[in-house]
Order: C-alpha cells, then sequence, then structure tokens
C-alpha cells in the first residue's frame, strides 16, 4: 500500500522538541506508525520524494528512516523500497547476524556465503583436550569462574599475537570474550554514553558492528571508502558533524572489499581520533599473520580497542576471542566482562588453554592457512580475468560484477547454477548505496573439485550478463 504521508515539520515545532530535523522526522515517523497513521505494510515516499516535500536534504530523511529501521519501526527492501514494518510481539532485535546454516538449502550447491575451516585436525584435537580437562575437574567446577583464573590463557593469547605489533600489552590488557562479536559488544559497552550515542563504521561493513551498536542504542553512521579503506576527510567531516564516540574500522582485511590501508592511511586516520576524542574499535578477525606493519593499537595504544578470534584460524564452535585494551583500561574490560558473563565458561577456557600450551592451535592455525591458500589461487586462477580485489591469506575476495551485471540478477542466476554468494546490499547501511559486487568466501568444508566447479559457473555466468547496461 503506497502512502503520501508528510509529517509536518516546522521550525517552530523542531526548536520545542529539541534537536536536529533528522530526529524530529525520526520521531514524526514513531508517533505515526503507532497510532495507526501509518499502518503495517504501507510504503513510504522515497528519500528524495520526501526531502523534496519537506525542504530538507536527501541526508536528513534518509538518517531518519535509518533510526526507524534500527528501531525495527521500518524494513527496506533492495529494489521495492522502505516500508512500516509487520507489529512483532516480542522485544529485542528483529533480524538475526547471520541466517543460520540450513542443511536443505545448501545441499548439492557450493556455498560461498561465508567462509568455511578445512578440517586439518581440529576433531581429533578437540577430543584430545576434552579428554584432557574431563581428567582434571575437580571441586573448583563448583564454583563461578573467575577473571583471576584466566591469566594464563591470557599470557597465550599474548604469545598467539606475537607476530603482530601491537605496541605495549601484555596479560594485563587482554579481556577474554565468547567470540568477535561479544568482543565487539563488549568494547561499546566499555565506550558509549549518553541517550543517543554515534558509532562509525565504512559504507560497506561487516553488519555485526551495526547489530552490536543497536543493541547499545547507538546511531551508526557510514563512512565513505576508496580503494584504502575509510576516507580521512569523510571521517573527518563526520566528526564534526555527528559527535561520535566510536570508530569501528578494520585497517588490514577490510569485509567485504579486502581493502588494505597502507601506514600513511592508518596515521591520518589516528590523527583525526586523537584531535576529536574517539575510541576505535580495531578489527582482525580476518587479519592474515606476519603483515609486518604496525597496527592502529600500536599507533595509539591510548583508545585502541584490537578484537580477534580463532573462529576464522581454528574453529567457530569454540566461540572464543578477546579484547586487547587500550593502555591502562584492562580492568575496565574484565570488568565490563565480568557484569555481563563472570568469566568465561570454565570449559572453554581450560580446553583452549590446552590447545595453546600443546601446540595444537599453531599447528591448526598453519594448516588451515595453507589449504585456504591453495584454494584462494584456485579462486584467483578461475575469475581472475575480471575485476576481482583480494589478499594473500584471506577466506574471501571481491568480484566487481561486469557491465550489463546488477548484484541482485547475478546472484539469483548463480544461485540457479547451484552456487551461493553474498550481493554487495548485505554489506550496505540501510539507506546507502551497494556497488555491484559480491563477496565470494573461500571455503575448505567441501571436496577440492567441486568447489572448482562452482567458480567455472560463475565464470560462464560472467561471461554472459541478461543485458546491456550501456547507455
Amino acid at each position: 500500500m503506497n502512502t503520501i504521508w508528510v509529517p509536518v515539520l516546522s521550525d517552530e515545532g523542531g526548536a520545542k522538541e529539541g534537536g536536529p530535523k533528522y530526529l524530529a522526522l525520526a520521531r514524526s515517523l514513531r508517533d505515526a506508525i503507532r497510532s495507526g497513521e501509518l499502518p503495517e505494510g504501507s510504503q513510504l515516499p522515497t528519500v528524495r520524494d520526501l526531502a523534496w516535500r519537506l525542504s530538507v536534504t536527501p541526508g536528513t530523511v534518509s538518517r531518519a528512516y535509518q533510526i526507524a529501521t534500527q528501531e525495527g519501526l521500518l524494513e527496506a527492501t533492495v529494489g521495492r523500497g522502505t516500508f512500516v514494518a509487520a507489529r512483532m510481539p516480542r522485544l529485542g532485535p528483529t533480524q538475526p547476524l547471520y541466517l543460520e546454516r540450513d542443511p536443505g538449502v545448501a545441499q548439492g550447491r557450493v556455498d560461498l556465503r561465508s567462509p568455511q575451516l578445512p578440517e586439518v585436525g581440529q576433531l581429533q584435537a578437540f577430543a584430545g583436550a576434552m579428554r584432557a580437562v574431563a581428567d582434571a575437574v575437580g571441586l573448583s567446577w563448583l564454583d563461578y569462574t573467575s577473571q583471576n583464573a584466566e591469566r594464563p590463557l591470557r599470557q597465550e593469547v599474548c604469545t598467539w599475537l606475537a607476530d603482530r605489533v601491537l605496541g605495549p600489552s601484555g596479560p594485563d590488557d587482554i579481556t577474554l570474550t565468547h567470540g568477535g562479536q561479544s568482543g565487539i559488544a563488549l568494547v561499546l559497552s566499555c565506550c558509549l554514553r549518553g541517550d543517543r550515542p554515534v558509532v562509525l563504521t565504512e559504507d560497506l561493513a561487516y553488519p555485526g558492528f551495526r547489530y552490536a551498536a543497536r543493541l547499545a542504542r547507538a546511531e551508526v553512521v557510514g563512512i565513505e571508502m576508496d580503494e584504502e579503506g575509510i576516507r580521512p576527510d569523510a571521517l573527518e567531516t563526520a566528526c564534526r558533524r555527528y559527535g561520535p564516540q566510536v570508530l569501528c574500522v578494520t585497517p588490514v582485511a577490510q569485509n567485504p572489499t579486502t581493502a588494505r590501508m597502507s601506514a600513511a592511511r592508518r596515521a591520518q586516520i589516528i590523527a583525526i581520533s586523537r584531535r576529536f576524542d574517539l575510541q576505535v574499535l580495531e578489527d582482525e578477525c580476518y587479519a592474515p599473520g606476519d603483515e609486518g606493519q604496525p597496527t592502529l593499537r600500536a599507533l595509539a595504544p591510548e583508545r585502541v580497542w584490537y578484537v580477534g578470534s580463532l573462529s576464522k584460524s581454528i574453529s567457530p564452535a569454540l566461540r572464543f576471542g578477546y579484547v586487547v585494551c587500550p593502555t591502562g583500561m584492562g580492568q575496565a574490560g574484565r570488568l565490563t566482562a565480568q557484569h555481563g558473563y563472570f568469566a568465561l565458561s570454565r570449559a572453554v577456557s581450560d580446553m583452549t588453554l590446552h590447545l595453546f600450551q600443546s601446540g595444537a592451535a599453531q599447528e591448526i592455525r598453519g594448516l588451515v592457512q595453507r589449504e585456504l591458500g591453495e584454494r584462494l589461487q584456485i579462486v584467483v586462477n578461475q575469475l581472475g580475468a575480471y575485476d576481482l580485489a583480494w589478499q594473500p591469506g584471506m577466506p574471501f575476495v571481491w568480484l566487481r560484477l561486469p557491465q550489463g551485471w546488477r548484484a541482485s540478477t547475478f546472484t539469483r542466476m548463480a544461485e540457479e547454477e547451484g552456487v551461493l554468494v553474498r550481493p554487495a546490499d548485505q554489506y550496505a547501511m540501510i539507506g546507502g548505496r551497494a556497488p555491484n559486487a559480491v563477496r565470494l568466501a573461500v571455503v575448505g568444508n567441501i571436496p577440492r573439485p567441486q568447489f572448482e566447479s562452482g567458480l567455472a559457473a560463475l565464470s560462464r555466468l560472467l561471461g554472459r550478463p541478461p543485458f546491456d547496461m550501456a547507455v
């Protein structure tokens, strides 16, 4: 159902309500939906149309729509528009962080939507670690888990990260978390203040940043990117305009574009962060090891929170992650963890400690990197004739589609060929522009011949676009 709804946003009314016009528009949307003036399923005017009717900028309308979408009041569908969302008889998030894999959906298909690790000895190592943990079970297992008892594991994390240039850091700077997403949520819990704090991310970014910010009742603003990631001029403009508190950024292995910041770009980002007193969340979950350049944490140890996990190198089933906190903030990080979950599950912490101390974790990481590196080379060999962005050691590539293709059409037709991929719009901000591109994961959980046949199907598809978009 289409609607010609137009709110009244007089200067006087906006001033009385307080705050900028996009917040006044968000309030009007909220009131109209809750009162029934905008019933479920109503299609809202386009951003440009409503901006013209209200004599405001498209950015004002886009931000208001974004806030209402984050609150679950609106839902945006690529190619269709923005609608009043169905009423949900519950509180909390309205969308999953990721869609759990349905074996029926992927059966007989090559699923390149998310990186999957090869089995290179994890199962035997896990079974051995479980037996060792079981043999050591004692009366301490009847008490609450303890942050102090995790110190040996925090020391092992420091050893695990020895190939990274992190600046001054030690076990007292480490907080252990239930995976990388838990680490992101912990950092935001530590850093955000006020009723509507602002979090900055890359314009195309890992969706988990947005979901964690929404749980923290924060507004998310995307920053324009170039071939190195976030543009310094766009970051500075956003800092002046929005007064953000946290910047979430992936400088080494940007997801999904594979962009990599130069040393000069990293220095620029840090200089701006210091000027505007930004806390920086540095995501390293996909970062290849031993890359030599100082991390953002090394450049600004007083404000950078370095987040990682074992999900991309050992197994996501462990749910083990870590945060290297800014200097002097380790205790604050661990207190935040204590308020959320006391400490890690004893089973997880003891099992992970055994994997580290036995050397199994390091051996598995090396074997995983070797297998995925060989499969990445297969991707490059099969699709290198197209506009493909990739980095050694990364388990995904970024494919900019040839003229004649749209990401949504390519994704649908690839599925018809038996290959599942992720379109760019799944990484874009709500109301943002997604390029005609797809992310292809390097997967190690299927036989190589099947993996190669899926890539060959994509290569054939790319060579026959459904229509010519030239003008």
